[in-house]
């Protein structure tokens, strides 16, 4: 990493938390992630999920093919795991270089989570196939009983699903995904190189306050829904420490703005334009910055057991105005930041 008054260069970030969706929307939303990052975990919750090598490669391709022709590029897959996943099936994705990970959802604790996990015992076949064959679990940490506050639901998870499955399964790597709580902080500071978190840019820049003072932003709705101020600072203190445990994942998760902007408003937030400039600035801001380049490039790589990017990339003291929409209206988006100015920018 080299860093200057009015620049930094880095290695080439990896995004380990990544919805691009599917179709025109995949399409439209796709370099915007290529364009700055290396490789990026996506996420197999589509209609339907991802839950076999066969859609996994099809969705790869399709991905693939939307590159544009000078960006360069890795989608890393995930399998969805719902309680009919075949052990066998994940095991051999794995090893054929199809499947990055498992990803598991509890059942409708977000978007297109329908398919997802009501009872962990019921998987606990695969959970050991994983383990066994070293295979990553990420878990969206959230109970989704409708008699546990929202705002409790990632603390209780983690009483109650996270402790006893490690217990059973202690040598299972496992990346608790874009955590939003100082419980989660302290459970992976307590914990050993088998667990990893991602943190987002909106976790870090945003506490309840910013969703609901004075007006509802529905452009800040998101799962896990933005805490308090509280656990805001926990995770600025977490990335500013250095742990290696922590690392890039933005969740970036696009809705067009008529589904965001409506009385039944998507749960997602847009940042893959701007989370990069995020992180810097959060990390300019804790007094971080020479912890910036192994939370962005290098924890994640080697917490998944892959080599690090050779290319650089380097952000500039410039200002940067943030759109207010990307594309056309209907089928418009509102990024993170929108209409907001940072202090970096991205050299071309």
């Amino acid at each position: 990493m080299i860093i200057g008054l009015n620049k930094i260069t880095i290695r080439r970030p990896d995004d380990w938390h990544l919805h691009v969706r599917n179709d025109y929307l995949l399409k439209l939303v796709l370099p915007y992630t290529s364009s700055i990052f290396g490789r990026a975990m996506i996420m197999p919750n589509l209609l339907p999920p991802i839950t076999n090598i066969k859609s996994a490669i099809n969705y790869r391709n399709k991905i693939l093919s939307l590159l544009p022709k000078n960006h360069k590029f890795i989608p890393l897959m995930t399998c969805y795991l719902t309680e009919s996943s075949n052990p066998n099936e994940i095991e051999l994705g794995f090893n054929t270089g199809v499947f990055a990970a498992v990803k598991l959802y509890p059942q409708s604790s977000t978007t297109n989570s329908s398919y997802g996990i009501k009872n962990i015992t019921s998987v606990n076949k695969v959970l050991e196939r994983l383990q066994k064959i070293g295979m990553p679990l990420l878990i969206h940490c959230e109970i989704t009983d409708i008699n546990v506050d929202i705002f409790d639901r990632e603390a209780y998870f983690i009483e109650k699903i996270m402790q006893p499955l490690r217990k059973r399964f202690p040598e299972l790597k496992i990346v608790m995904e874009h955590i939003s709580t100082k419980e989660a902080v302290e459970y992976v500071n307590s914990s050993d190189n088998k667990i990893a978190a991602t943190i987002t840019p909106h976790h870090l820049m945003l506490n309840r306050n910013d969703l609901l003072t004075n007006y509802i932003n529905p452009h800040f709705y998101c799962f896990p829904i933005i805490k308090s101020k509280l656990h805001q600072q926990a995770l600025r203190e977490a990335v500013s420490k250095g742990n290696p445990n922590f690392f890039l994942g933005t969740d970036s998760a696009p809705h067009f703005r008529c589904t965001k902007e409506n009385k039944c408003g998507h749960a997602g937030i847009f940042n893959a334009p701007t989370a990069l400039l995020a992180y810097a600035t959060v990390f300019e801001e804790l007094n971080a910055i020479k912890y910036f380049e192994s939370f962005c490039s290098e924890n994640g790589a080697r917490f998944y057991d892959l080599s690090l990017n050779k290319e650089k990339i380097t952000l500039i003291r410039k200002r940067c105005e943030i759109k207010k929409t990307i594309n056309l209206f209907p089928y418009d988006l509102v990024p993170f930041l929108a209409g907001k100015t940072l202090n970096w920018s991205i050299k071309d």
